[in-house]
């Protein structure tokens, strides 16, 4: 009998190796997949986008001898004092609950010498934070974990939490094996019990509740703090809208590529949209009510670098925030820490079981042994050189672009590499005058 070439094995692009476990191990638990961080799969990213240096018609600035600054005020609509950043990259709430106190405290000190805010997150305001940070931005969320309005006082400023980027309409989560005695205690919980935070504020059913919402917290703290509003990406055109209508300062939005600390991967994957695809809607909804650059704009979701930076704010925002980035930059994921990843069945650069309190890094933890493993001070020092990498190059690509600010960048210095990014983000697919969606170009 001939022995004929065999067709080789094909995998299917729906049912995947990676597909198909997920359905083995729903089928063998009967619950559904937890894990932190952001969504795996790819999606239009600032990556897609290309900035047309300056040449002729456009005018560089030389090197580090021309200034290009990197400033921010953010809360100039209505609060007495104002911030002013040194830069424009900010630290996203993350609670104490979720990261170690040390890492807090990493956090504070890491942000404060590169000149920016950090942030409280879930579950209140910890000592190691507020005496590290020079500015401390409380999150106030539908859970009230950990609300003291003593703290709001204490805060620089205060941000509203509806939504969050990995998880938009969904709350949050705290597994019971990371509530310790101190975390039960300042979230008022029983130690050792799973904690579950609700998706929506418990005091408004919808905006107009929302303004007095914020006009309450502005009256406890007389009116001095500036009135953050977070939303996750998802109508980011009508969130930023409303939120302007109900009196904040500034505007935070999103995106789905945004970590968490513990929630479904099926949230995390399927619900949401890319920051690309936020921040245009979100700066024509200021534009539209004449409030751009009046109320301010951050804007969160897998910021990396400085060109992610330099993007985002070209784009209309006039700040952003970084959460994952900045806790890989204290030392998570580190690949000293291999041995330990591997035996918790992961490896470094794909552990997302924050959930776990069992970080080898002593980052995303509780446990007290683990956290001795972190040292504070050396973390906060490596953040602060990451986020001044990050400045750096944002000014770099601003001089090429002939800009002296940060925020002089403008939608006219990019283009695209994909008909999808081009779309989203309202610039012109590279080499032609072509916005899908909006003109006929060629």
């Amino acid at each position: 009998m001939t022995d004929f070439p065999r067709t080789p094995p094909r995998f299917s692009a729906t049912f995947t190796p990676a597909v198909n476990a997920e359905i083995r191990r729903a089928a063998a638990t009967g619950i559904y997949d937890i894990r932190g961080g952001g969504t795996k799969r790819h999606l239009p990213h600032f990556d897609d986008l290309l900035f047309l240096g300056a040449s002729i018609s456009r005018y560089p600035l030389e090197g580090y001898r021309e200034k290009c600054a990197t400033d921010v005020w953010l809360g100039t609509r209505h609060a007495k004092k104002p911030i002013h950043l040194e830069i424009p990259v900010t630290i996203a709430g993350m609670s104490f609950g979720a990261l170690s106190g040390p890492a807090k405290e990493a956090l504070g000190r890491g942000a404060s010498a590169a000149g920016t805010s950090t942030t409280t997150g879930d579950g209140g305001m910890t000592e190691e934070e507020r005496g590290h940070s020079k500015t401390l931005v409380y999150q106030y969320l539908p859970s009230r974990y950990g609300m003291n309005p003593d703290d709001l006082r204490r805060a620089d400023a205060i941000e509203i939490v509806v939504g969050q980027g990995a998880k938009p309409g969904g709350g949050g989560m705290l597994l019971g094996q990371k509530i310790s005695d101190r975390v039960a205690n300042m979230r008022n919980l029983p130690k050792g019990i799973d904690q579950r935070s609700a998706c929506r504020h418990p005091d408004w059913t919808g905006p107009d509740d929302l303004e007095i919402k914020i006009h309450e917290l502005r009256e406890i703290t007389d009116w001095e703090k500036p009135i953050y509003v977070k939303v996750g990406g998802a109508r980011p055109y009508y969130d930023t809208a409303l939120a302007v209508k109900a009196g904040a300062d500034v505007v935070v939005v999103d995106g789905m590529q945004g970590g968490t600390a513990a929630t479904q991967d099926v949230f995390i994957e399927h619900v949401g949209m890319p920051i690309l695809a936020c921040i245009p809607q979100a700066v024509k909804a200021l534009q539209d009510l004449g409030m751009h650059r009046k109320v301010q704009l951050i804007v969160s979701g897998g910021i990396r670098s400085g060109a992610d930076v330099a993007k985002a704010l070209a784009l209309g925002a006039d700040a952003v925030a970084i959460g994952t980035a900045a806790l890989i930059a204290l030392g998570d994921n580190d690949p000293r820490w291999e041995e330990d990843y591997q035996k918790l069945g992961t490896t470094a650069d794909a552990y997302d079981d924050w959930h776990e309190g069992r970080d080898p890094a002593g980052i995303t933890t509780q446990d007290p042994e683990l956290s001795k493993r972190f040292d504070p001070v050396l973390g906060g020092r490596r953040l602060k050189n990451y986020l001044k990498v990050m400045t750096l190059e944002a000014q770099t690509i601003a001089r090429a672009c002939g800009k002296n600010h940060l925020h002089n960048l403008e939608p006219e210095d990019l283009v695209s590499l994909t008909i999808e990014a081009a779309a989203m983000a309202g610039v012109p697919l590279a080499g032609t005058n072509w916005i899908p969606g909006r003109n006929g170009g060629w």
